[in-house]
Parts: C-alpha cells; sequence; structure tokens
C-alpha cells in the first residue's frame, strides 16, 4: 500500500514528516540501485522521464553514471510540482480546500472496525482531534499519515525531488512542474466522499505494516523493477475506479501529452515524476505509444 498511499502526497511531504527525527537504514540491492529511466527523443529534442519516491531512507545511493549523464546532459528539471523549501507553502495550499462546517466525527467516516485504530493515529500525532474532526476527509488522511512517517523515520529532503531540486538550481538551471500544489490538492478535494473515506480507511491500515511495505516498495524501485511497482497499484485495495482515474489516469495522460508537445521545442529536459505514473497498463510511456511517440528505456 505505500507506494500507492504515497505515489499521491508530494505536496504535503514536507509538512507531514517535519517532525521525523531518525532515520532507518537503507535498502540496498546487491547489484547496486538502477532506479528506472527512459528517453523520448526526435532529431533536436531529449527528454529522459525518471521515476521517483518522493521520501528514501538516508545514505540510499541512486544516482548512476547513466542517470549522471542525462541530468548533466539536461537543460532543464520537471517535476510533478514544485516543492520548495518552506514546508509551510504546502501547508497554506492545503488549508485553502481541506476545511468545511457541518461534517461528521472523523470516527464516524470509517467502519466500526476502524476505530480503535484511528483513535490510536490519533493519539499519536498529538492532533486535537477537534481539528480532524473539521477536515474534510481526505485532508485528514493526509495528516494522518504523519504517524507512519514518523514510524519510518523518513525526512522529506531525503526525496529525489529534494536532491533533483537542489542540484540544478546549483547548476543554475530552470525547475517547473507540471502541476502546481493549489492543483495537486483540489485532485483529493474533488474526490467523492466514498472514495475520501476509502483513501482514510487505507491510511488506516497501513500502520500496521508499513515497514514492510516501504522497505519493498524501495527494494522495486531501486531494482528498476517496474512490474514490482505495477503489481503494487493492481494490489491496492483502497485504489477506487474513481481514485485510480482521477489521481492517476487522467494525470498521466495529460503528462503524455505535455511531453508530446513538448517534443515541439528544441533541447534536453528530465521529467521526474513518481514511479508508478511510470509503470503498469496506464503509465505515461503506454498512453505516448498510443500517441504514435516511441520511448526507449535507457536504464
Amino acid at each position: 500500500m505505500w507506494q500507492g498511499l504515497k505515489r499521491w502526497l508530494a505536496p504535503g511531504l514536507g509538512v507531514l514528516a517535519s517532525a521525523c527525527t531518525t532515520a532507518p537504514q537503507p535498502t540496498q540491492p546487491a547489484a547496486g540501485p538502477r532506479p528506472a529511466l527512459w528517453k523520448v527523443a526526435d532529431a533536436d529534442t531529449t527528454i529522459y522521464l525518471f521515476g521517483t519516491i518522493h521520501m528514501l531512507p538516508e545514505g540510499l545511493e541512486w544516482q548512476t553514471p547513466a542517470f549522471r549523464q542525462a541530468m548533466s546532459a539536461s537543460e532543464a528539471l520537471v517535476t510533478e510540482a514544485v516543492l520548495g523549501d518552506d514546508p509551510a507553502v504546502a501547508g497554506q495550499a492545503m488549508a485553502k480546500v481541506a476545511f468545511s462546517p457541518g461534517l461528521p466525527p472523523l470516527a464516524e467516516r470509517v467502519p466500526p472496525d476502524k476505530r480503535t485504530a484511528l483513535a490510536a493515529m490519533i493519539k499519536q500525532t498529538e492532533l486535537p482531534a477537534a481539528t480532524l474532526d473539521r477536515l474534510e476527509t481526505w485532508a485528514a488522511a493526509l495528516s494522518l499519515l504523519s504517524v507512519s512517517f514518523q514510524q519510518l523515520g523518513l525526512k522529506a529532503e531525503q526525496g529525489v525531488e529534494r536532491k533533483l531540486e537542489a542540484g540544478y538550481q546549483a547548476a543554475g538551471k530552470p525547475v517547473s512542474g507540471l502541476e502546481t500544489l493549489d492543483i495537486q490538492m483540489r485532485y483529493f478535494d474533488g474526490l467523492s466522499e466514498e472514495a475520501q473515506r476509502a483513501f482514510l480507511v487505507g491510511v488506516i491500515e497501513s500502520a500496521a505494516d508499513g515497514r514492510a511495505e516501504f522497505d519493498a516498495m524501495v527494494k522495486a524501485w531501486a531494482a528498476g523493477d517496474t512490474d514490482a511497482i505495477a503489481e503494487t497499484f493492481d494490489a491496492e485495495t483502497s485504489f477506487s475506479p474513481e481514485l485510480r482515474q482521477v489521481l492517476m489516469t487522467r494525470r498521466n495522460a495529460a503528462w503524455a501529452e505535455w511531453v508530446k508537445r513538448r517534443l515541439e521545442q528544441t533541447g534536453t529536459v528530465l521529467v521526474a515524476v513518481g514511479a508508478g505514473h511510470l509503470a503498469g497498463k496506464d503509465s505515461v510511456q503506454k498512453m505516448l505509444a498510443g500517441k504514435g511517440v516511441r520511448v526507449a528505456r535507457v536504464q
């Protein structure tokens, strides 16, 4: 469930993980990490597609010679959304759409057999229950994820996007986003209440076995095992058809169209998005193939 849940959380990770203080031991594949990398190119344009994980264990070395070459050749970086260094920015974007009057208590928005676990998570967060009750269901779920992040000892600054943004900015290269933080928050805010509650239940369930699932996710990503990443999504029971359509399929289609249009310009860019978007039957690459655009895997 970790790949499924965390995949959608780029805008809020800095806020939710700010209390993390310890770091787990990195998971290193025997042959060394080789995260998947693809290339789309024509006569005067090259676009690299790189799948990321928004948070990683401290000390995991994932930049290979092939990746560093692609990064060096790229004149710009494009991510899902530019995170920046101030976690308050993400919090402000979330606050704009997270509160609604007249909501039932959060405990009433989950099945009875999940309420004890929900209460335990709330207690661990030290967030006032009254505040969570005022949050829309999706926003409460994001807030509660801080428990899982703390338990895993994850830090936002260890995420792939943060490392890439810092590197490109230091080199004086532009960094831009396919979406804004406001747009990403509104994806969640536009979900039906049924889908939001499924998401909340998934967050509650993830707390029980987060370590094993996170380790498996990192192992698959580091090995470039896109089949294993895709299987994570296929096995994600909390992904209702609506969640998949809004948070994955629709966005992948928009990004594939962006890549196709970008080929009309010259130059080389690196596009870094969550690994789940570059795996499975609805991946960006599959959608590009449907548009007649050839994608070649280079790592």
